[in-house]
């Protein structure tokens, strides 16, 4: 008869009667098997991409046989290692030297095994069949405080690991909290209250027509009650027509008053019935406004008035502010010719006051003429020479005046206007 071997480690089981003169020999390969598979170390090389095979022989020292196999090599592609089938042993793989670690799954040749996760080392065990993985979190029992010592890195907690329910109440200080640590997304809608603001210097309470100041985070850092906002009002731009151009308001105004006027229409000829050029529209427009503000402008041109007998006067041009017009001012019309009537009353759009007012005078019609004369929007017309200046006077807007007696021509009508008034003062 002759020897056999052992199902999981190929030991040499020896007949009685056999090996005569050797048996010694043998029992000392046998023991030197046996030290290797409860001792053994060996360091094996892995193949990128390939099949590494680990053997156990018969009665022969191999790679299979070792309790600690220690796998180094670089991975880049799916890589194996194989532990032959039908036997049953306990491995511990050190796989601290691999590069490229999820690359690598250790199993037997026709049944399972496992991947790595990391470069990290492994317990593991053979049952015939499969290679089974044996981790912290397949064995039983616990692990009391008073059996951990040292300190648990960042790296050994998992994500997400600590729930609210394992932190205390209170528990989370200052100190545990880096600067800048709590984002805007961890911070429930409304619930950082009053309390939790820094003070600042403004009194609490209710402020009208308030001067406010406020800091780079939008906090207000100070608050005065100020005046009304069109008090203390300061004439800053005036022109008359024909003009253009853009409006710009000064620093720190945030009200203004503007006085916007059409064109005045110039007076007709007709032979024993002279009549008078209509007055441009009068507005004035008041507004709150927005720093910073520029308003572009177009200010109306006087009418002229008809010289040639039987003649009618022209209309005056109309004065817009803004662009597209906020606020329109059109001019007078102008006087009609042989049996024609007064010019009309030029009308407004987008006011906030209508103030055109027409009256009647030897002078052309008129728009408040007192009014408009105090505030010095008064100018002497360019009138035919048999015009003395006391009857050349008129004011801007105004419709122009007939002639003293019936020989003399009708009059230029007043030019249009645009004055501004600014909430400067103190």
């Amino acid at each position: 008869m002759t020897s056999s071997y052992s199902t999981d480690l190929k030991l040499e089981l020896m007949v009685t009667g056999e090996n005569a003169g050797t048996w010694g020999q043998n029992t000392n390969n046998n023991l030197n098997l046996i030290q290797q598979a409860i001792a053994g170390y060996e360091a094996v090389a892995l193949t990128d991409g390939g099949t590494v095979t680990l053997a156990m022989t018969d009665k022969a020292i191999s790679t299979a046989r070792n309790m600690v196999i220690k796998f180094t090599g670089t991975l880049t592609g799916a890589s194996i290692v194989t532990i032959p089938d039908t036997i049953e042993k306990f491995y511990i793989f050190d796989c601290s030297a691999v590069s490229g670690p999820t690359n690598l799954t250790i199993k037997t040749v026709s049944g399972t095994g496992f991947t790595l996760d990391a470069a990290k080392i492994y317990a593991a065990y053979t049952d015939g069949t499969n290679l089974n993985e044996i981790s912290l979190d397949t064995l039983g029992g616990t692990i009391a405080a008073a059996n951990i010592t040292g300190t648990i890195a960042t790296s050994q907690i998992a994500d997400d690991a600590v729930t609210q329910a394992k932190i205390a109440d209170d528990a989370v200080g200052a100190d545990q909290l880096a600067a800048d640590a709590v984002a805007t997304a961890s911070i429930v809608d409304d619930a950082v209250t009053a309390d939790k603001l820094a003070d600042t210097a403004v009194t609490p309470g209710s402020y009208t027509t308030a001067d406010i100041t406020v800091d780079s985070q939008g906090r207000i850092t100070a608050a005065a009650s100020g005046s009304s906002s069109a008090a203390n009002l300061f004439g800053t731009f005036g022109s008359i027509g024909p003009s253009s151009g853009n409006y710009t308001a000064q620093p720190g105004t945030n009200y203004i008053v503007a006085y916007i006027g059409g064109g005045g229409g110039g007076a007709g000829r007709t032979p024993g019935n002279n009549q008078n050029g209509g007055a441009g529209g009068f507005a004035v427009y008041a507004t709150p406004i927005t720093q910073p503000y520029t308003k572009s402008y177009s200010i109306g041109s006087r009418g002229t008035g008809q010289q040639s007998q039987g003649g009618g006067g022209n209309s005056g041009g109309a004065t817009n502010f803004g662009t597209p017009a906020t606020v329109t001012a059109n001019g007078g019309g102008g006087a009609g010719g042989p049996g024609g009537s007064e010019g009309t009353q030029g009308t407004v759009s987008g006011e906030t006051f209508d103030m055109t007012n027409v009256g009647h005078s030897t002078k052309g019609n008129i728009m408040n003429k007192s009014f408009r004369v105090a505030m010095g929007q008064d100018l002497f017309s360019t009138s035919p020479t048999n015009f003395d200046d006391n009857n050349a006077r008129i004011s801007m807007g105004q419709g122009g005046p007939i002639g003293n007696i019936q020989a003399e021509g009708g009059m230029d009508g007043g030019a249009g206007f645009l004055y501004i008034y600014e909430n400067l003062g103190s």
